[in-house]
């Protein structure tokens, strides 16, 4: 009996921990996408097709990759093996670091007078020394090709706080394909933003 409780506070722990990186907060997506709309076919609402991913893509895509795929399900796509595949999706990653002041405000005063009782000239420079604010900066982007033809590409790219949660890995990648394949296949060339 004991083990059994121990068992479901371990599931219970587990539980939690997943439904709190679920509503970790991520902040806005931007996100930008270019459609040759004829090539989806829907029928009942869902699209029509196999998927594969390119075979030059290296492990440390591996999160993305699976949030792609996730998406790619959820909106009716098949997986497939790549040479049976109806479409291709090559995947590429950026992400880095950046500094920038929290608050870069420098400011220089002068001042001279003249008068009857003396001259004086008066300098003052005030420097805030607040600090810097690190940023991680990932950015996804994804091309869809049917036939060797690009028919689809995407970009989304996000920005965190380095450290925070919504910086690690696996949550941008969630992040970043729902905001890339929401409202699939998009309109062509338009950037809207995806908080």
């Amino acid at each position: 009996m004991i083990f059994k409780n121990k068992t479901y506070l371990v599931g219970a722990a587990l539980i939690a921990s997943t439904l709190s990186a679920c509503t970790t907060p991520t902040g806005p997506v931007d996100v930008t996408r270019f459609v040759q709309e004829s090539e989806f076919e829907q029928v009942n609402g869902q699209y029509v097709g196999s998927f594969a991913f390119d075979s030059g893509s290296s492990l440390s895509l591996t999160p993305y990759r699976a949030a792609i795929t996730r998406e790619m399900q959820r909106l009716g796509f098949t997986a497939s093996d790549s040479d049976q595949a109806d479409y291709i999706i090559s995947v590429n990653v950026d992400r880095y670091d950046s500094e920038r002041p929290k608050n870069s405000n420098v400011s220089v005063g002068g001042g001279a007078s003249t008068g009857s009782f003396g001259s004086g000239i008066g300098l003052g420079l005030g420097i805030n020394l607040g600090g810097r604010k690190k940023r991680t900066h990932t950015e996804l982007s994804t091309r869809i090709s049917k036939n060797g033809q690009s028919v689809w590409e995407g970009r989304a790219l996000q920005s965190a706080k380095t450290g925070s949660p919504a910086a690690q890995e696996g949550i941008a990648a969630s992040k970043l394909a729902s905001s890339l394949f929401l409202g699939f296949p998009g309109r062509s060339g338009e950037t809207i933003e995806v908080e």
